[in-house]
């Protein structure tokens, strides 16, 4: 398993009407409900120039979401949209009238009154979400797989959530929150995944994700980049990848950016639904033990994966040792390059960029991908070091080596 693998996309193509999902309109909501938090500050992107010129690329950008509201992660954006969505539904509002303010008004809670949130999460999602419940005075219940960090879950836990870390994987989790969600009065799954019949609380997730997206294309813009040629993006179940390929996908009709999702090799869901050209949905049933817990889920979601298979342009499944690499190589940056603190699941996509432009066993891929000296690349460092001690691990004392 500690192979690199990688497919361009062949697959056959549908109306691709789930792109409307993140329409710009949609974003644009989610975003103007972020920033009426008073935690809100756009999350800054590195523009690593050395990095650029020593991989014989034009420009390397990398979105550090290790500043996203404290938290580390940018997994909030999607868990406080979608909470707020279901409030403002549930009121028969649209989200357009609850600014933060106003949906944590005595008046509206008094209105609303109070729901409990079930979830399943590696980490950062969970905290996410209960981090919102929290500042919106309601309720929420999350599910950890087995092997989840113990640090991970008591950061939930000071959420006021009721956390505990189950004896099965990510999937196995979900369905425990769907299960327990249905024997509990005024309580809704608020899940990152999308299945048949549960899509809508999935695209308020994407949505509340754009925001992210929107930040970094305008800050691309203000670093005189007029468009990314090139833009490596991590998935988990696809909800992420389906968020940022939907974003520039409508960003950029005439001139779309090159495409490439990436996923740990333990937990490749999407590569394999690629790899088999047929369109249908592939799943992964083990453990999934990656260092990538973030990315460890095997069932991707219907919504993104129509998105994916219809404008994306390669997948890569890549062992851990990727991962580690991309950490330390963001941990340790040339010359005046800023330092960002990149954790397992934030760093591979900065880990397979540079496998790609210095390992010649992957100049097949480096040549279909176009990369060259012209290449615009944007990466999404989606955490910090949301587990210290397996951060210190890797970069201080080398752990997962390259191979």
């Amino acid at each position: 398993m500690n192979k690199i693998k990688w497919v361009s996309n062949e697959l056959p193509k549908t109306e691709n009407s789930n792109l409307n999902v993140m329409s710009p309109e949609n974003v644009a909501k989610a975003a103007s409900f972020h920033k009426s938090f008073p935690e809100y500050s756009q999350t800054p992107l590195a523009k690593l120039d050395n990095m650029a010129e020593f991989l014989g690329l034009k420009n390397v950008f990398v979105k550090d979401e290790s500043y996203r509201f404290g938290l580390n992660a940018f997994k909030v954006l999607g868990g406080s949209f979608a909470i707020a969505c279901y409030i403002a539904e549930k009121l028969g509002k649209d989200i357009s009238e609850l600014d933060y303010d106003t949906i944590t008004s005595e008046e509206l809670l008094k209105e609303f009154g109070q729901t409990t949130f079930f979830t399943a999460t590696d980490g950062n999602h969970g905290r996410g979400l209960a981090w919102a419940a929290n500042r919106l005075s309601q309720k929420s219940v999350v599910f950890m797989p087995k092997g989840s960090s113990e640090i991970r879950l008591k950061n939930i836990q000071k959420e006021n959530a009721t956390a505990t870390i189950e004896e099965v994987n990510y999937d196995e989790c979900v369905r425990i929150a769907i299960a327990e969600s249905a024997k509990t009065p005024n309580s809704v799954v608020i899940q990152d995944t999308a299945w048949e019949g549960y899509e809508k609380i999935p695209s308020w997730i994407m949505q509340g994700y754009g925001t992210m997206a929107m930040e970094a294309n305008n800050q691309l813009h203000d670093a005189n980049c007029d468009a990314p040629t090139h833009i490596f993006i991590q998935a988990g179940v696809g909800s992420l990848a389906g968020a940022v390929q939907g974003y520039f996908a409508n960003a950029y009709t005439k001139n779309p950016p090159i495409v490439v999702i990436v996923e740990p090799n333990k937990a490749d869901c999407l590569y394999r639904s690629a790899n088999a050209k047929d369109g249908n949905i592939r799943t992964v049933t083990d453990d999934m033990q990656t260092i990538m817990a973030g990315l460890a889920c095997g069932e991707p979601n219907t919504i993104s994966w129509d998105i994916l298979k219809n404008n994306s342009s390669f997948f890569v499944s890549c062992p851990d040792y990727i991962s580690a690499k991309g950490m330390r190589i963001l941990s340790s940056p040339i010359d005046k390059d800023p330092r960002v603190i990149s954790g397992e699941s934030g760093a591979v996509t900065t880990g397979i960029l540079f496998e790609i432009m210095k390992n010649d066993d992957l100049k097949d891929l480096k040549n279909a991908l176009k990369l060259d000296e012209n290449s615009k690349v944007l990466l999404f460092s989606t955490e910090g070091n949301t587990d210290p001690d397996v951060y210190r691990n890797i970069v201080w004392d080398g752990a997962y080596p390259s191979i």
